[in-house]
C-alpha cells in the first residue's frame, strides 16, 4: 500500500488532483499516473512542494502495444530520498501536450527533444528548435525515436534561426563550433556591447550519435558497454548508473564488496576530473606551471586505475550485478600507498594556487551565477553546489556511502572561484571516502551474482563528478532494451554557462567554460 503523503501534498497546491494509479515499484521511485488534463498541474504541485526542478522529461513510442505514446517527468523528492514519476498516455492521432516550460524553465530543453525526436508538440512552448537534428542537414518530419522510423525521408531543409539581440553599437561574435585545441565542437554566439557580453546563445548537438536509439533491441547485459561510451570522461558514473537500473529490473541484490569497488572506482574518477579542470582553469590565465603540475597528479591517477582495473578510464569493471574487477590485499596496499603521494602533490598544487594573488583575482567575481538563476534553470552538481544549491546523490541517496560520513562540498558566490574550491573540496573529500571505503574491505567476497531476465521500467543514478547521471530504463519479456533515456548532468548545466557569462568579457569565456567543463558528447546523445 503506497502512503498518500505525497498526494495529500499535492492537492494542498492543485485541489482537483485525482489519479489513475499510485505505485512504488521499488522503495525509490513513486510513480503516479494521471490524466492529460491533470499532467501539467501535477508537476507544477510537484515543483513546488517538493522542490524540485524537473530532473527527467521524455517520451516513449507504446503505440505498438496502446495505440499511444507515453510522457514522464521526473523529479527529485530528496528530503524522503525517492523519486517522484508522473505519467500520461497521449492519443496517436494529434500527439501534443500542454507545455510546462512556461512556468517552468526546467523543462525547456527536455519538451524541444521530446518535440524533435517523436514529433509530439509541447503546446504553448515559444522555443521549439532542435537542438540536435540541425535543421541544415535533418529533413523536417522525421522523428527517429518512433518505433516506425527507419530512414530519414527527403524533405525541407532551413537555416537554424538564433535569437538576436539589436539596437545601435550591439556586435555578434560568432565563435565554433571548430576550435583550436581537442575540444569539442559546439558554436557560441556572443552578442556584446563594447566589451560586456549582453547575451550568448549555444548550439550544440555536432557530437549527436542517436546513443538512446542504439540501445533498443540490446540485451541489458550487452548494453553496458554502450554506455560506457556516452560521455567519455564519465565512463564509469554512466555504465554504474546504467547497470543500477538493469539491477533494479532484474531484482538482484549487489553484494556488498562490489558496492564498495564501485564507490572507490566512483571518487577516482571525480578525482582524475577535478585535478585535471584545475589545472585547465589556471592554463586559462596562463598560470601554465599548477597546470603541468595537475596534468601530473592526473596521470599518477590514471595509472593508478590502470594498475587496479587494467583500465586507465575504469572501462570493463561494471556488470550488471555487481562488478568484473575485484581488488585483492596488494592491490589495496597500492591504492593506499598511492593516495599518500597524490595527496602530498594536491595539497602542494592548492598551496600554489591560494599564494597567487593575481591568480585569485581573476577568478573572483568572474562567470557569476546566482542562486535563483540556478535553481530556475534546474542547474545540478558541481556548478548548483558553488552557487548554493545543496544537491548531491551521494547525500540524499547515500548507498554505500551512508556509513562514509559523507560531508557535501558548497560555496555561495557562484562564480569561478566558488567552482574551484568545490572541486578542491571534493578532490580531498574523495581521497578520505577511497580511505575509508578501502578500510572496509574484507580480505575476500563476493563481487557479483547471475542476474535474471526481467521485463520492467526502473530509475538508475550516480552522482558523477559533474553531477547527476540518469538512466531510465525499460526491458521486454526477453530481456532486451525497449527505451533508455539518458540525462547527463551537462544537458541540465549548458543553459546555465550562458547566464553565468553575462556582464563579462569575450577573453574571460575560456575561463568560464572551462570552470563548468561540460560534456558535448555526454549532451548531444
Amino acid at each position: 500500500m503506497v502512503s498518500p503523503e505525497i498526494t495529500t501534498r499535492i492537492k494542498t497546491v492543485f485541489p482537483g488532483f485525482t489519479a489513475q494509479s499510485v505505485r512504488k515499484p521499488y522503495a525509490d521511485e513513486l510513480s503516479l499516473k494521471v490524466e492529460p488534463r491533470d499532467f501539467k498541474e501535477t508537476c507544477l504541485a510537484l515543483h513546488k512542494i517538493l522542490p524540485s526542478p524537473v530532473m527527467m522529461l521524455f517520451a516513449c513510442d507504446e503505440r505498438k502495444w496502446k495505440a499511444s505514446f507515453a510522457v514522464h517527468c521526473v523529479f527529485a523528492d530528496f528530503k524522503n530520498s525517492q523519486w517522484v514519476i508522473v505519467s500520461m498516455d497521449i492519443g496517436q492521432d494529434n500527439p501534443s501536450f500542454e507545455t510546462l516550460a512556461k512556468s517552468m524553465h526546467s523543462a525547456t530543453l527536455f519538451e524541444r527533444e521530446i518535440w524533435e525526436m517523436f514529433g509530439i508538440e509541447p503546446k504553448g512552448n515559444p522555443d521549439l528548435r532542435r537542438l540536435r537534428l540541425h535543421d541544415e542537414v535533418w529533413p523536417k518530419g522525421n522523428y527517429p525515436l518512433r518505433k516506425d522510423f527507419k530512414v530519414a525521408q527527403a524533405g525541407g531543409l532551413s537555416d537554424y534561426k538564433f535569437s538576436r539581440v539589436e539596437g545601435e553599437g550591439i556586435f555578434e561574435v560568432p565563435v565554433g563550433p571548430v576550435h583550436a585545441g581537442i575540444i569539442g565542437p559546439g558554436h557560441f554566439r556572443f552578442s556584446v556591447a563594447g566589451e560586456p557580453i549582453i547575451n550568448l546563445e549555444l548550439r550544440l548537438g555536432f557530437t549527436h550519435r542517436g546513443v538512446e536509439k542504439l540501445f533498443e533491441g540490446k540485451t541489458y547485459t550487452d548494453a553496458v558497454n554502450l554506455s560506457e561510451c556516452v560521455s567519455g570522461d564519465a565512463s564509469f558514473v554512466h555504465s554504474l548508473a546504467y547497470c543500477q537500473a538493469a539491477e533494479k529490473i532484474s531484482g538482484v541484490t549487489v553484494p556488498v564488496r562490489a558496492g564498495i569497488l564501485r564507490g572507490i572506482f566512483l571518487e577516482l574518477e571525480r578525482m582524475y576530473n577535478h585535478v585535471n579542470d584545475l589545472g585547465g582553469i589556471a592554463l586559462d590565465v596562463g598560470f601554465s606551471f599548477p597546470h603541468a603540475y595537475a596534468s601530473i597528479i592526473k596521470e599518477a591517477i590514471l595509472q593508478l586505475n590502470e594498475k587496479l582495473t587494467g583500465n586507465r578510464y575504469l572501462r570493463k569493471v561494471n556488470v550488471v550485478s555487481g562488478v568484473a574487477q575485484d581488488m585483492n590485499e596488494t592491490k589495496k596496499q597500492l591504492l593506499i600507498e598511492s593516495l599518500k603521494g597524490i595527496k602530498y602533490d594536491f595539497n602542494e598544487l592548492v598551496k600554489i594556487l591560494n599564494s597567487s594573488v593575481s591568480f585569485m583575482d581573476r577568478l573572483d567575481s568572474a562567470g557569476v551565477l546566482r542562486r535563483k538563476t540556478a535553481e530556475d534553470l534546474g542547474v545540478a552538481g558541481l556548478v548548483a553546489r558553488a552557487s548554493g544549491i545543496p544537491t548531491d546523490l551521494r547525500k540524499y541517496f547515500p548507498g554505500v556511502y551512508r556509513e562514509a560520513d559523507f560531508k557535501m562540498a558548497t560555496q555561495e558566490s557562484g562564480d569561478v572561484l566558488a567552482r574551484l574550491r568545490v572541486r578542491i573540496s571534493e578532490f580531498e573529500e574523495s581521497i578520505r571516502l577511497i580511505e575509508v571505503f578501502a578500510g572496509k574491505l574484507t580480505k575476500t567476497g563476493e563481487i557479483r551474482v547471475s542476474p535474471s531476465i526481467s521485463e520492467g521500467m526502473a530509475l538508475g543514478y550516480a552522482e558523477g563528478w559533474r553531477g547527476p547521471v540518469l538512466y531510465r530504463l525499460e526491458t521486454d519479456a526477453a530481456g532486451l532494451i525497449v527505451r533508455c533515456k539518458i540525462v547527463d548532468a551537462s544537458f541540465l548545466n549548458w543553459q546555465g554557462l550562458s547566464f553565468a557569462v553575462l556582464g563579462n568579457i569575450i577573453p574571460d569565456f575560456p575561463l568560464c567554460n572551462k570552470s563548468f567543463d561540460l560534456s558535448y558528447s555526454g549532451n548531444d546523445l
